[in-house]
This record gives C-alpha cells, structure tokens and sequence, in this order.
C-alpha cells in the first residue's frame, strides 16, 4: 500500500517477521475491538479490563520485556506496530503505548531482578495495568518541586500526598509514584515507589475525570493518606535516583508521543482526502478546488518531514543514542503539526467536520491534549533553547 507522506518506512522496519506480526495485531483489534465494543467504551469512561486480559494472552502486552521475565522478548519495533495499529483500527482508549512504551520500561530499566521478577509476568498478561503518578494539583511539569512525601518507617515507606490528571486512574493495579523521600532535596530527593492499590491502605481513587477529548482513556485523581508500602517497592532499591530514573524514561516518552501524532496526522488526511474526492460543491468536488489541493500539498509537505524527523530519532532510540533535546524537538513538532493538520482537515469537511459521527471530529477533540501530556510543549521549547 502506497502511504500517502511517501515516506517509506525506516529500514529497521523492513522484516518479514514484523510485517506479520502487523497482520496479526490488525486481526486482533477487528476480532476483539469492534466498533459497538469501543463505542461502549467511550460512553462507559473507560476501557473494560477483559479486554487487558485479552490484549496478554494474545501478546500485545510487554512485546518487547525479555521471555525470561514473561515478555514476548521482542525488541521496540514490535511495539510500535502495536502502536500504530491501536490507532489506526481506532481502538479507542486502550492506552497500550502508555503501558508498553512508558510505563513497564521503567521496571525493566530500573527494577531489580527480584522487582522484575514480581512485576513483570502481570504486566504481561494484563492481569496488571499500569499508571504512572506525576503530576500534582500544584506541581506539573516541574518534577522536582513535587510535594507528594515518601518518608521512611520501619520496613517500609508512608506516603502522602495528592496527583491529578492520572491516565488509567480508575484500573490501573500497579501504580508508580513520583514522591519525595527526602523533602528538603530537590530533584535529588526524588524517589520512584510502586503502590499496588489492593495491598494499599489509605490509598484512594477520586473522581474520574470529564475530559474534552479521549472519551475511552479514564483519568482521574489519586489519594495517597498515610499509605505505607514495604521497603522493597522503592523501584530499584536506591533513594533519590527517582528523578535521573524520570530524565533517562522521558526522552522514549516524548518519542512515543510523536509517533502516536505522526499516526494521527496521517489518518486526518487519509480521510479528508477520501471526503474530499467524494464531496461535490458548485459542481465540482472539492478536491478539484485550487485552495483545497494547495492546502493539503502543503500539509502533505509539512507531515512528511515530520515523519522522516521522527523516524530519525526512533533509528537513534534503536541505538541508545536519543538526547533529551532531539526527543523534545521530535514531540514539539509533531504535535504542533498535529494541531494544524487536523484543524486544517475538519475545516475541509464544512459543517460535518463538526458532527460526532465524521472521524475527523473526534480526532479534533483527542489531538489537544498531545501538547499537554509528557511535558507541555512550552518546556519542549526551554529544553531546546538550553541546548543553543
């Protein structure tokens, strides 16, 4: 199939095993993610947990943790198949780039053998479902002014304190929290501690969050009330490497994020220009209109130097040489673009770009927050600049 950017795929993706494996992802949404399923999933809030269960038995689920550890010993490639294909089938809220790309990288990064060893094989199979707990109602990207407190006692930890915006806030059952075990520290005093909520006492879930856009993907508030956890649930057993732990994740984070807006900014003008082709005014469609072939030659052009700028730093993630600036410039670019493309595309549709039932509408309400999440795009531009 021809793509429409026209920019082929990386070398890297060029395997017969992983073109089958993409068949094989793409059968398993049409099977067990079916327009009426999703549907009710965004009219219910969020993604149902049968589903997670189904996504780890079929594999989707840690493709890339090593089989030791109960992965499917895959590498990164696998997961971005999985990502794109979540998008492209429009399997609505099912967060598995936030499981699989951010998230369980973490313990596999970070978490000793015997944390590895604990976590992993849930993480795996579904029967865990990860959130990672940030960003407070004071504190959102400036991590190490957080106010969430990890103090020690006895064999363990008591901690206390308040998040907000948490993605998979109500079914998440392995939880990392970014807390502080020496609050006088600032980022040295950042540690990463896993809450597992059915063992936690004074843990509690608040509401779950009405949202513009991202109907399916629950988000909600986090209590932590005098929660305690043992000792060796301080995510590789060594106090205040939290934050280098955050600063070492985060460049993947922004990465995946640009490539979740890369899928989005290509599937806005597949189905605008589908519309377009079939749309008749004054006589003509309107993809015959001037305006309308210059508009999209521009943001075809635009799109597809972000995909090749994307496609770059995922070649250099592949050989550990990503930099916290050029992730950064990957995120900033191509959810900016994001914006433009999608905003441009609903404006082809006229009025029914405004209507629920047309893709594009709702791909208008879900790209406005990938300027938000993983660091506004305003720290993406302090990054850069420091780098001058």
């Amino acid at each position: 199939m021809r793509h429409i950017l026209e920019v082929p795929p990386p070398a890297f993706m060029d395997d017969e095993e992983i073109r089958i494996f993409s068949d094989s992802v793409g059968k398993f949404f049409d099977e067990h993610a079916t327009p009426e399923r999703t549907a009710k999933w965004r009219a219910d809030g969020q993604v149902e947990k049968a589903f997670w269960l189904e996504a780890g038995a079929a594999g989707l689920l840690g493709v890339s943790v090593p089989e030791e550890y109960g992965g499917g010993g895959g590498d990164f490639r696998h997961d971005l198949v999985i990502f794109e294909q979540a998008a492209r089938k429009d399997v609505s809220g099912f967060s598995v780039s936030l499981h699989n790309g951010i998230i369980v990288p973490y313990i596999v990064a970070h978490g000793t053998d015997e944390q590895k060893r604990r976590w992993l094989p849930g993480l795996c199979s579904g029967e865990l479902i990860t959130a990672i707990a940030m960003t407070e109602p004071g504190a959102g990207s400036d991590l190490q002014n957080i106010r969430t407190t990890a103090i020690r006692d006895g064999a363990g930890y008591r901690i206390n304190g308040a998040k907000t915006f948490i993605s998979h806030g109500q079914i998440s059952s392995l939880i990392v929290v970014v807390a502080k075990t020496d609050p006088t520290a600032r980022g040295k005093g950042v540690s990463l501690l896993v809450v597992e909520p059915d063992k936690a006492e004074g843990f509690r879930r608040g509401r779950k969050l009405e949202k513009i856009g991202n109907d399916a993907a629950d988000t909600s508030e986090m209590f932590f009330d005098d929660v305690f956890v043992p000792a060796d649930n301080l995510l590789g057993l060594e106090e205040g490497h939290g934050f280098r732990q955050l600063m070492t994740e985060l460049p993947r984070e922004r990465l995946v994020i640009a490539i979740d807006a890369i899928t989005g900014i290509e599937m806005a003008l597949e189905t605008t220009l589908d519309y377009v082709k079939n749309r008749k005014v004054f006589g003509q469609t309107v993809l015959e209109f001037q305006n309308t072939q210059f508009k999209l030659a521009d943001l075809k052009t635009q799109a597809a130097a972000a995909k090749a700028f994307v496609n770059y730093c995922t070649d250099l993630l592949f050989k550990g040489e990503l930099t916290t600036v050029q992730a950064s410039m990957a995120k900033l670019l191509a959810t900016d673009l994001q914006g433009k493309v999608i905003d441009e595309c609903l404006q082809f549709h006229g009025g029914y770009g405004y209507m629920e039932e047309y893709p594009i509408a709702r791909m208008f309400r879900d790209a406005r927050i990938t300027r938000i999440y993983g660091g506004a795009n305003e720290i993406m531009k302090l990054l850069i600049a420091r780098s001058l």
